[in-house]
């Protein structure tokens, strides 16, 4: 190999930055899901109201959807265009 080779150096599709907000995506996303976790009961004939509570019928969900929508926007973010 001769030093004029004119070899292009891989690049990465995404930069530090998109990374960053994809795992603040990640963990909002884990976060919801350990949150809408247990409650359950091990008595089959036993109704436990804790399966009913803010906290997982709203507070996870919506956790989720917004991991969801900061992955789209880490995915969609153009790290080139900088003022």
């Amino acid at each position: 190999m001769s030093k004029n080779d004119k070899t292009p150096k891989p690049q990465f599709l995404f930069e530090k930055r998109n990374y960053i907000v994809m795992f603040i995506g990640i963990a909002c996303i884990a976060i919801g899901f350990i949150l809408m976790a247990g409650g359950g009961s091990d008595d089959p004939n036993v109704w436990n109201e804790d399966i009913n509570s803010f906290q997982r019928i709203r507070l996870a969900p919506t956790l989720i959807i917004i991991g969801l929508g900061i992955q789209i926007y880490a995915i969609m973010l153009n790290p080139k265009k900088r003022k």
